[in-house]
Formats: C-alpha cells, structure tokens, sequence
C-alpha cells in the first residue's frame, strides 16, 4: 500500500521549531488479475472442451470452438482474465467436471 501526502500544518517560520504533522491518506490499487489457461492433452475429446468453455466461461459456440482449436494447436490457450477468487473458482469448477467425467483435462491460472 502507497501513501499520498494530503495536508502539511504548521507554522513555517524559520524562527519556531513546530514539526510538520502530514496526514497520509492510502492510495488504492486494482486488484491483480490472473489468466486462466486451458492446456491440451491427447485424451480429452475436443467436444467436452467446448462444452467447458460454453459452460464455464459464458463463450457461445463458436468462439468456443475457437478456442478449442488454439488449444489443440498451440497446446495452449487464454479462456479468461479475473480476479484472483473468480479465476480460482473457475479452475476449481473446470477441473471437478473434468475429473468426474473422467478426463485429463488441465486448466491453470498464472498473474497477469
């Protein structure tokens, strides 16, 4: 956290010897945000990716297929940017439905 001066007080004069009271006031930041990563596997049919990405991260169909497609040819890919709790739910949420329907799929999150 940063402080930003407000107001200085005091008499200025070189005659006294008053100390200057300076009232700091805290400067608020954006939280950081995290991008969620979808990472490729040999296991996981390119429909359930889809289906993750209609799903969980609110895509229509075709951008989903989009990102399925950059998935499967980098090995890769951004699905979203959030907060550091949103982007931890959705990573949680993605990797239980993976796991529960038996699928390797990896997804991460890494800082901005």
């Amino acid at each position: 956290m940063t402080f930003q001066p407000i107001k200085a007080s005091g008499n200025f004069n070189d005659d006294t010897d008053e100390s200057v009271i300076v009232e700091m006031r805290p400067k608020t930041r954006k939280p950081p945000l995290y991008k969620i990563l979808l990472l490729n596997d040999d296991y996981t049919p390119m429909e359930f990716v889809v289906l993750i990405l209609e799903r969980f991260f609110g895509l229509n169909h075709a951008q989903s297929f989009e990102i399925m497609l950059t998935v499967h040819k980098k090995g890769v890919a951004v699905v979203g940017v959030f907060s550091h709790e949103i982007a931890e739910t959705k990573v949680g949420q993605v990797m239980d439905f993976a796991r529960r329907h038996q699928h390797p799929l990896q997804c991460t999150m890494e800082k901005e």
